[in-house]
């Protein structure tokens, strides 16, 4: 009599489980915008959703603990001047969050640890490059400020966020709407899907293609889901891809191993309404006391749920099976020394004791001046060695005017953010 043998796996039994009510987020009113993207983003701080917004594009920045019924009047982060169609938070710096938008630009944004009192609406930086809608965002894994951005115009951009210079212009390498792209474990190279039905691997600092002809696939996979698009999230701690139906109401895992058949279905997570989009936690900010090995925040018409999916273990002690260390918030290289051609893996961290997020870190953005290098205009006059001193006097005197201008300017922002604070802590005192 044969037996049948099971393959084993510590992942056999994940467990998910929709958070409880209270811990949901709700009167949220999501984007309805047709577009691809997960319309949601997460991090170990703050939950960000793209939001209906009259007059431009906008999103909504939650603190993780700020849960049940948001007010109507909740600030918002708004400043594009069409819908906002991706959001990506910055990995090095979980108070930095980026905005792509039909209006052809990428924002860059200052997130403060306290709540504010009015809608953010000042970028750090905006970026312009695109000719068309960007609807792609995705920070390097490792390298410090570097950002890449892809839009309608076939483009992919790779951007310098602390100068807000091009570093890299990917053209004439996709001849149709570019659907996806995703960076490898270390940057080094990018995977992009296209609306042209190919796959390509790109090295970006070379600007060229160095893979595309997949002729037979390692693995297939039939997905009985409904016609939305598949947003699939890749845990490699623990080997496992999680692929999200948009339009659907299931979560199916597998986890991916070196030996055939490379790709084992463990389950499928079921509830009764489909997702309008989809967040998933770093695993920095995942609660490893319960076992919890990933985490989603599932986007309804109106409200936002998490999703917990746990490994049951009878044992309260630390489970370093399930816990390798994982990336954390450092970079491990600055964009010069990527671009250059280094590269790094990422830095990582133990989660033994638990990850408690930084406090607020300022991005600094240095833009050169472009006067420093613009060619004198206009018809050039002699000078007499008279008026020389003169017009050297009035220089300096304007430059000296603007130096104290804004020091008074930056003087009365600290004054408005003390305030603001004071007045969250009275707020929070009467709640």
């Amino acid at each position: 009599m044969s037996r049948r043998v099971v393959r084993q796996s510590k992942f056999r039994h994940v467990f998910g489980q929709v958070a409880k009510a209270d811990q949901a987020y709700e009167d949220i009113r999501v984007s309805k915008v047709t577009w691809d993207s997960s319309f949601c983003a997460v991090n170990p701080k703050f939950l960000a959703i793209i939001v209906e917004a009259g007059g431009g594009g906008a999103f909504i920045v939650l603190p993780l603990a700020k849960t049940g019924r948001v007010d109507k009047n909740y600030p918002l982060v708004t400043g594009h001047t069409a819908p906002v169609l991706d959001i990506d938070w910055c990995p090095h710096n979980d108070n930095v969050i980026a905005s792509a938008s039909d209006d052809t630009t990428v924002m860059v944004w200052q997130i403060p640890d306290y709540t504010p009192m009015r809608n953010i609406t000042e970028p750090i930086i905006t970026l312009e490059g695109h000719s068309k809608r960007v609807g792609i965002l995705s920070w390097h894994p490792t390298a410090r400020n570097v950002l890449l951005s892809a839009g309608g115009d076939n483009v992919i951009i790779i951007w310098n966020v602390g100068t807000g210079e091009v570093l890299l212009s990917l053209e004439d390498m996709h001849p149709d709407i570019i659907h996806s792209v995703c960076w490898n474990s270390n940057g080094s190279l990018l995977v992009t899907t296209c609306k042209d039905k190919t796959l390509r691997i790109i090295d970006p600092r070379k600007g060229q293609v160095v893979a595309n002809n997949f002729e037979e696939p390692v693995a297939l996979q039939e997905m009985d889901t409904s016609n939305g698009v598949l947003l699939p999230f890749y845990d490699p701690d623990s080997s496992i891809i999680y692929l999200c139906g948009k339009g659907d109401s299931s979560i199916r895992y597998f986890e991916i191993t070196d030996e055939p058949p490379f790709v084992h279905y463990l389950n499928t997570f079921s509830s009764k309404e489909p997702q309008r989009g989809m967040g998933f936690m770093p695993k920095r900010g995942l609660d490893v006391s319960k076992c919890e090995i990933a985490r989603f925040y599932k986007l309804h018409e109106r409200k936002c749920e998490p999703i917990i999916m746990t490994v049951p273990r009878k044992s309260d002690l630390f489970q370093d099976d399930l816990y390798p260390d994982t990336p954390g918030p450092e970079p491990a290289l600055e964009a010069d020394e990527w671009l250059s051609g280094q590269d790094a893996e990422p830095v990582l961290i133990s989660l033994r004791d638990g990850y408690v997020p930084p406090k607020h870190r300022e991005l600094r953005v240095t833009k050169r001046n472009i006067l420093d290098a613009r060619p004198p205009t206009g018809p050039r006059r002699s000078q007499s060695a008279s008026d020389s001193p003169l017009s050297q006097h009035t220089l300096e005197t304007l430059l000296e005017e603007i130096k104290a201008l804004r020091e008074q300017v930056q003087a009365q922002e600290q004054r408005i953010t003390a305030l603001e604070n004071m007045l969250c802590e009275l707020v929070d005192g009467t709640d």
